[in-house]
């Protein structure tokens, strides 16, 4: 798995809610480990939660998640905000 918060890989086979990052300690069960992570979304996730977690780099008990490739969920994120930005941008201005 790679750490959503220092992107170093973590050589394990399953994440518990008590795994942390090998490198620099991150929860890795929390949403922003998580496949369905998605800023923006209905409590940031894309699946149907029930539940607000707050603290999206806590872990939590959540029974939706599965690991993610939090690198590219990131940088999605990011490449909306600055797609969103760019619009406004261009609507009125820098």
């Amino acid at each position: 798995m790679i750490c959503w918060k220092c992107g170093k890989e973590n050589n394990i086979d399953s994440v518990f809610r008590n795994s942390e990052c090998s490198s620099c300690h991150a929860e890795l069960h929390s949403c922003k480990g998580c496949k369905f992570y998605a800023p923006g979304s209905h409590y940031d996730c894309k699946e149907s939660v029930d539940f607000l977690v707050s603290d999206k780099e806590k872990a939590n008990f959540c029974d939706f998640f599965q690991v993610g490739n939090s690198v590219n969920n990131n940088s999605e994120a990011n490449k909306k905000a600055q797609d969103a930005k760019n619009a406004f941008n261009a609507l009125f201005g820098d």
